[in-house]
């Protein structure tokens, strides 16, 4: 899982969202509270790794530090890397409870005009875990018409 952004830890820890993202926060200290259960056949010699508690206390303590966020951050995700249920859990919660909260920035304004354009466009915001596995279209050949626009 990629790591939870610093500034989703930072809004939430400090109270952006209203009641969801309270909701939110608190869904985030019930699963860094949870039994941590390391991953089968791990060696003896791995890196000990935090729960996340005592970051998430320090930022709960200074909502507005993105250097305590960063650390939750760095500890959520290692914490995911070592426990199969942890890391589950933490991307149940990123997309049933974080994605709910609506902080009010990043507004999208999307527009294309003038021009002569070939191939797909995709226009929204917030895309993540995407892919094009088929090249865009050829541009039409000089002296042949194509098909007007639909809309």
């Amino acid at each position: 899982m990629d790591p939870i952004s610093v500034a989703v830890l930072v809004a939430l820890a400090g109270g952006a969202g209203g009641e969801v993202g309270k909701q939110a926060w608190a869904g985030l200290s019930a699963l860094v509270r949870r039994p941590f259960r390391r991953g089968q056949g791990e060696s003896p010699e791995a890196p000990v790794v935090g729960s996340g508690e005592a970051e998430l206390a320090r930022l709960e303590q200074a909502p507005d530090d993105p250097t305590r966020a960063q650390a939750l951050s760095d500890t959520l995700a290692a914490r995911a890397a070592a426990d199969p249920d942890f890391s589950a859990g933490l991307q149940q919660w990123w997309h049933e409870q974080v994605k709910l909260v609506r902080t009010g920035d990043g507004d999208v304004d999307n527009e294309i005009s003038g021009g002569t354009f070939h191939g797909q466009v995709l226009q929204g915001r917030d895309y993540s875990n995407i892919s094009f596995s088929t090249p865009p279209p050829p541009p039409p050949t000089p002296g042949t018409s194509t098909p007007p626009e639909q809309g």
